[in-house]
């Protein structure tokens, strides 16, 4: 398959034999501070949120997540491409099943911190604002007790914010 024929390319749920798979597309962004690093112990216990596309030959060539937050909500993470296959589509064909996944889970907003603003902006999510009241105080409070790094980042708490790269929240909803 020519990088160019993303006929060829198929998305499928992840399996614990896709990690390292993800672990070593992933180690460019993670070094050019796109992505953050993840332990292959989180990782593996994220196998059932993750979707990875494939090119004719089995070779995976790009990987996301999906996160369950709340009843609604949901948020993309750790989306990535092979660096030869950017811009052909395969981000766009991993993000739509990450979608597909959210609304047959029930979810009807879709959350992520990303660099890549234009990408997600031409999927159809938008720029949240530091101010932006995104869900119910009785929901904020119940995230509020929440360890995961992700809502905390979400909720744009304070103490992530010396740990953020700088990415910016996004929003879409399906």
């Amino acid at each position: 398959m020519s990088v160019s024929d993303v006929s060829a390319i198929s998305v499928r749920p992840a399996t614990t034999h896709d990690v390292v798979k993800i672990v070593n597309l992933m180690e460019p962004l993670v070094a050019r501070r796109i992505l953050l690093g993840k332990d292959l112990v989180e990782l593996y216990g994220a196998v059932p949120g993750f979707m990875v596309a494939e090119d004719e030959a089995g070779d995976v060539i790009g990987y996301g997540a999906l996160h369950v937050m709340w009843e609604h909500l949901g948020e993309v993470r750790t989306l990535g491409v092979s660096e030869d296959y950017l811009g052909k589509g395969v981000g766009r064909a991993v993000l739509l099943a990450l979608e597909e996944r959210a609304r047959g889970l029930g979810l009807q907003l879709l959350f992520c911190l990303t660099f890549e603003t234009e990408f997600f902006g031409r999927n159809g999510f938008e720029e949240v604002g530091e101010d932006a009241e995104l869900v119910a105080a009785e929901v904020y409070a119940e995230l509020l007790r929440s360890h995961d790094e992700g809502i905390a980042e979400f909720l744009d708490l304070a103490r992530v914010k010396p740990n953020t790269l700088g990415n910016t929240r996004m929003l879409k909803r399906l």
